[in-house]
């Protein structure tokens, strides 16, 4: 693809932008119908010409005339020719001027309200389509406007961008769109682009109020009711006064700022067009019908107040505000005042965020699939497989050194206090019990919480030598390197791409390590056989001589057998202290630790190991696929 661009196609008024895949320059701003903030208008001459933008507005001789058609989109069936007749005009004129070349690469990206559904956008593609447009794509036009903000550095939070939750409020014409990004996505939220509230709805309290102000209000209005084309150009010019105080508010609430317009229908009629300080009053706070009676102040507040409402669990950090009417202090000040903890920005160019954002997804989006692929190459390669593998002995050791003090603590010792309390009759019961409660304690959550801090220690050389395959990935694609560092998650309490250890070590992977446990706990336990219990301790005389006279009475195999099933008197259990027993399990603690580790070496399961390997590797490899799709801003 050598070019993309961005059409913003508003309800009043267009923008197009076209960005070089092979420039890293901004886009560009194209000049439609002698304005690079053009009319959305389009009207038919009696010659059968096309006309667009301001022409189309005032031009006499034309058999049709349509404005402000894309509001009526969803609702009108004829607004579908409509929009295709002015797309078209926009198409001839590209061609005309040599901004797009017929049969180059390209693609146009096509802003739409983030109400509309996907068959709404799907029927708004297709007239573009049937208008003979090269390849088109229908974005959120609050989306695009986002990837303009974070493209331009209007925000300058970079790849931070993507842990905030971020407000984008696109303030059109027609429709005021409100997208919840939280974490780089959008995230789903009831959006202002459901309802009717745009600037126009200030153009028509300004036309209406000049209107009943004229003498010719009468004849004006039934002008207006039989000919929507010149209340549209009315209204059209309504709003270009608008602009021009609202650029200047200082200065024009000083002086005068009016236009008179001769409406030349059945007879000529004059227009006065008049702003001052009472007229920005009203437009802002007058009750209109076109809001059932509210005024736009309230109308857009309440919607604040309900965007503030869905987004209660975690409220915006950032605003940003896009479109014209996104310029008056007033709005700025109201969106303050409903998200008071949040930093509110706008563009310097609001008309031109949308296109410039839907223009720079026509990059990105390129970008990404490139990206994605590298990816994907990376996770079907062996490349983590071989890092896992590498360093899966120190895992296993890890596992141990964090399960043998909870062990002791958990299981155990409540054992040993279980026989000394006659729970348990004979030590050959207390080493069944001590085998059944250790298998299951190595079962529950908490064996498995113990594991994820040497887990998460584990995993941070593991991450180090995946830099050296992810870093490359992220240059090339002009990526933050923290965007695919494993590290970065490690302790992310707030994104949801934590390697749990239960996932990472389950259970069914590991029965080798479980069995190696336990085996080795309980002989190392009871000295062989069970009789360290009682034959250890400076306390425990009365249990050391009755083992010695036993010794002489039976011999030591015989012996052993005898007290492993005699059930023994509790005052004989009671001589075996709780601390001498305590030392007895510190000292057994570092002997297991070094026998597991013997065993891992010489009985490691080579089918253990390698299902070990192959799900851990799978972890990862999910983890870098759902960091990479934190990366992406969404497009569609």
């Amino acid at each position: 693809m050598d070019r993309y661009f961005g059409f913003d196609l508003g309800d009043a008024e267009s923008a197009l932008s076209r960005l070089d895949a092979a420039e890293l320059a901004a886009p560009e701003e194209l000049t439609v119908a002698g304005a690079k903030s053009f009319v959305s208008a389009c009207a038919v001459t009696a010659e059968g010409g096309l006309l667009i933008g301001e022409q189309a507005c005032y031009a006499a001789g034309v058999t049709h005339r349509h404005l402000r058609f894309k509001s009526r989109f969803l609702t009108e069936p004829a607004s579908a020719g409509e929009i295709r007749s002015f797309a078209a005009g926009v198409l001839g004129e590209l061609y005309e001027s040599g901004a797009l070349i017929k049969g180059e690469d390209c693609c146009f990206y096509i802003g739409c309200p983030a109400g509309w559904d996907r068959n709404a956008r799907e029927d708004y593609r297709a007239i573009f389509e049937r208008a003979g447009y090269p390849p088109a794509k229908i974005v959120s036009e609050s989306r695009a406007a986002m990837v303009s903000a974070c493209q331009s550095k209007h925000l300058q939070v970079g790849y931070d961008i993507l842990s905030k939750s971020v407000l984008v409020v696109d303030i059109g014409s027609s429709t005021t769109d409100f997208a919840y990004i939280l974490g780089g996505r959008e995230a789903e939220m009831a959006t202002g682009g459901e309802v009717f509230l745009g600037g126009g709805v200030m153009d028509e309290v300004l036309l209406d109020a000049c209107v009943d102000a004229s003498r010719d209000a009468k004849e004006l209005r039934r002008v207006f009711e039989e000919s929507d084309a010149w209340k549209s150009y009315c209204a059209f010019k309504a709003r270009r006064l608008k602009e021009r105080y609202f650029s200047d508010e200082a200065y024009w609430s000083q002086q005068e700022c009016s236009e008179t317009v001769l409406v030349r229908y059945r007879r000529a009629l004059k227009l006065k067009l008049r702003m001052d300080p009472d007229m920005a009053r009203a437009l802002l706070e007058q009750g209109t019908p076109h809001l059932g009676g509210r005024s736009f102040r309230e109308e857009f507040t309440a919607a604040l107040r309900q965007v503030r409402a869905q987004t209660a669990n975690r409220p915006p950090e950032l605003l940003f505000l896009t479109g014209g009417v996104s310029r008056l202090p007033q709005v700025r000040a109201w969106c303050r005042e409903a998200f008071p903890e949040a930093v509110v920005v706008a563009g310097t160019e609001p008309e031109f965020s949308v296109s410039r954002g839907l223009a720079w997804s026509g990059r990105i989006d390129e970008q990404l699939r490139q990206f994605r692929r590298e990816i994907e190459e990376l996770r079907l390669s062996d490349a983590v497989e071989r890092i896992v593998r590498g360093r899966i002995g120190a895992l296993y050791s890890a596992a141990v050194d964090a399960l043998i003090d909870p062990v002791i603590d958990e299981v155990v010792m409540p054992v040993f206090d279980r026989w000394r309390d006659l729970e348990l009759e004979t030590l050959t019961d207390a080493d069944r019990a001590l085998a059944e409660e250790l298998a299951a304690w190595l079962r529950t959550d908490s064996a498995m919480q113990r594991l994820v801090s040497p887990i998460t220690e584990w995993l941070r050389p593991v991450a180090e030598d995946l830099e050296t395959y992810t870093v490359p990935i992220c240059v090339r694609h002009h990526v933050p390197f923290q965007a695919l560092n494993l590290r970065s998650y490690l302790s992310a309490e707030d994104i949801d791409i934590r390697l749990e250890a239960k996932n990472l070590f389950p259970v069914e992977e590991i029965t080798w390590l479980i069995d190696s446990i336990i085996s080795l706990l309980v002989g190392l336990l009871c000295g062989g056989s069970g009789v360290a219990l009682i034959s250890s301790g400076p306390a425990g005389i009365l249990a050391g001589a009755s083992a010695s006279l036993l010794l002489l009475l039976l011999g030591r195999e015989r012996m052993e057998r005898a007290i492993l099933a005699a059930d023994m008197p509790k005052p004989m259990r009671k001589l075996v202290p709780r601390a001498a027993f305590r030392a007895r399990l510190d000292s057994v603690a570092g002997s297991l630790r070094r026998e597991l580790a013997e065993r891992f070496e010489t009985e490691k399961n080579d089918e253990i190991t390698a299902r070990m390997v192959d799900e851990i590797s799978q972890q990862i490899e999910r983890c870098l696929g759902k960091m990479a799709e934190v990366v992406e801003i969404p497009l569609g």
